[in-house]
């Protein structure tokens, strides 16, 4: 049986140009989902965390479009550990995934585009209630 990774690394189109380049990101082409919500986080202090949720309607692709961060991902019984670092990949993280986001460099940028919209009673914030999430899941 092949076991499959936890989130998946996407390249997005990197158009080369001598005055500098340019990356597209477009739902349903490179995003496989309509986006609904573009977000991003910055200024985070050396040593801090971000993320440390799961969703249970919404999945996110996530890019560091400036610097670099690492995203842990976290199936319930999985991790898996990426280093994003190039403004033209983005992970795809599906629904029902425990992400935490570390290890930002000084001017990292991480944008997230989301398939949903904000709505609070779609995070587990919890670790614990994430897992019996899992649980009644299978």
């Amino acid at each position: 049986m092949t076991e499959h990774p936890i989130g998946q690394i996407i390249d997005l189109p990197k158009i080369f140009d001598p005055r500098g380049n340019l990356t597209v990101a477009e739902g349903l082409k490179n995003v496989p989902f309509h986006i609904n919500r573009v977000y991003w986080v910055y200024d985070v202090p050396g040593g801090e965390s971000r993320g440390g949720h799961a969703h249970k309607e919404c999945k996110e692709f996530i890019i560091a479009v400036s610097g670099s961060f690492t995203v842990t991902l976290d199936d319930g019984t999985r991790r898996h550990t990426y280093l994003l670092n190039h403004p033209y990949q983005g992970l795809l993280v599906d629904t029902g995934i425990w992400r935490t986001l570390d290890d930002f460099s000084s001017g990292a940028v991480c944008l997230v585009i989301a398939s949903e919209l904000y709505d609070e009673d779609d995070y587990i914030r919890e670790y614990d209630d994430f897992i019996d999430y899992v649980k009644c899941s299978r």
